[in-house]
């Protein structure tokens, strides 16, 4: 983990409150993969903490980052008003990612956490999976982005819970009205949507890895305010808990309780 001076490639606003912001950060990009963030920090010296964000996508040959976020306060607001050229202080990666070791994938993406799915996405096909086994299911509130993206490298499904698009449900209706499989599920989500993949993961046998979401404070592990309670007692705190910014965000569905 280090921290970086990070220089604005490119934003746009894919949606109402939604934005697309390519950094260029050459050093962190080359060590960063699937399921990772970065903690970025606004410009604002009253607001001293950073706001931990999910990489969305990488450009390894470019050096370049891509984070997705949606406007959740006034720290991601000020984000949304970066240009090309502006800077940003960066810290990462951070966090443990995805084991991309499925043949067959199976991707649950809810919300803000459909982003991070495109890149595990992207990182299975390049391993070389082809389109038709990579069965990614996201599950929107009611308008559709990054679609198009996905349905480049993988099948995908989509529900919405207004039925504005797809069928309405969540990702788990999807997966039950289309008897979808595979050999692991991943997914990243709020966590009534990850509490359903873990008891379907513990029904169907399917082994299945969930990045939670949470506040953050430090987001390298050390002030204890993200934690999760977990199944085995941690190293670290000597109690059944987990980091979720350090020993996670990603988890087998096994080790962490909901």
């Amino acid at each position: 983990m280090d921290r970086y001076k990070a220089k604005v490639y490119s934003q746009s606003e894919l949606m109402t409150d939604i934005y697309s912001l390519w950094l260029e950060i050459p050093h962190l990009v080359s060590r960063a993969h699937s399921g990772q963030f970065v903690s970025l920090y606004t410009n604002d010296p009253s607001r001293l903490l950073p706001r931990p964000i999910s990489i969305a996508d990488l450009d390894k040959e470019n050096g370049r980052v891509r984070l997705v976020y949606r406007i959740a306060g006034e720290g991601t607001r000020q984000f949304s008003k970066l240009t090309e050229g502006d800077t940003v202080d960066v810290i990462g990666p951070l966090g443990n990612g995805y084991n991309t070791e499925a043949e067959k994938p199976l991707l649950l993406g809810g919300g803000i956490g459909i982003p991070p799915m495109l890149r595990l996405a992207k990182e299975l096909s390049e391993k070389g999976i082809s389109r038709e086994d990579i069965t990614v299911v996201l599950g929107y509130r009611d308008k559709t982005f990054l679609l198009e993206e996905f349905e480049k490298i993988a099948t995908v499904y989509v529900t919405s819970d207004t039925g504005e698009s797809g069928i309405k449900g969540n990702v788990l209706d999807a997966v039950n009205q289309y008897h979808l499989t595979g050999d692991m599920i991943y997914s990243c989500g709020p966590t009534p949507m990850l509490r359903g993949v873990q008891k379907f993961s513990k029904e169907s046998g399917i082994k299945a890895q969930i990045s939670l979401e949470e506040r953050m404070a430090c987001g390298v592990g050390a002030c204890l305010a993200c934690v999760c309670e977990s199944a085995e007692i941690d190293d670290h705190s000597k109690v059944n808990n987990k980091r979720i910014c350090k020993d996670g965000p990603v988890f087998y569905a096994e080790e962490v309780i909901l």
